[in-house]
């Protein structure tokens, strides 16, 4: 199973981007964080992330999801956002990451669930705010630095998938996917 990870700063068109993947047929894997924001907010907390085991319900998560999103027949994956974006986030929000997240990354790196290339979605030169996604454009812009650093601090490679049309940016993911897996076939054969 090739799993791919897609993430970038908040609002800079990860989910519209995963939609049109899915539409084109890939296999995509949601971002923990805002269904765990979601969950919370349903049950009454609108700050979710400012809650000490906010961190940790998202690892749990991702983790399920990643053990679980098995498909038979499906040789790739697409996730929106991995443990990395977690560490990403703690940082950004100023907390020691807890010793769960650091075991995953571990995994994760150590296993190597995720491909070392992973599309890095810059901003859009703006960021509309959502009930989870309560961040100005200028903290977006600090929010994709931190996460940048993390991915490279774990040894990922990034794929710079720039600003711009939606169509040149699916088609510049499926192609390097596509390029990718056919450089492994190759490598096999």
């Amino acid at each position: 199973m090739k799993r791919y990870i897609l993430t970038g700063a908040p609002g800079a068109g990860k989910t519209t981007i995963l939609r049109r993947l899915r539409a084109d047929g890939f296999d995509v894997v949601e971002e923990a964080a805002t269904a765990v924001i979601a969950h919370e907010q349903a049950g009454g907390d609108a700050e979710p992330w400012t809650r000490q085991g906010f961190v940790r319900k998202v690892v749990d998560l991702q983790r399920l999801r990643q053990v679980t999103s098995v498909t038979e027949g499906v040789t790739r994956q697409v996730y929106d956002r991995s443990p990395v974006c977690t560490h990403a986030l703690s940082t950004y929000l100023g907390r020691p990451a807890p010793a769960a997240l650091l075991a995953e990354i571990d995994r994760v790196t150590r296993d190597r669930i995720y491909e070392p290339q992973v599309f890095f979605v810059r901003n859009l030169g703006f960021c509309e705010p959502t009930a989870a996604r309560r961040i100005s454009f200028e903290e977006s812009l600090v929010f994709e630095r931190v996460h940048e650093e993390s991915y490279r601090r774990f040894g990922y490679d990034l794929v710079e998938v720039p600003a711009g049309d939606l169509a040149d940016r699916v088609a510049l993911i499926a192609d390097t996917i596509a390029r990718l897996t056919d450089d492994v076939s190759d490598r096999g054969a």
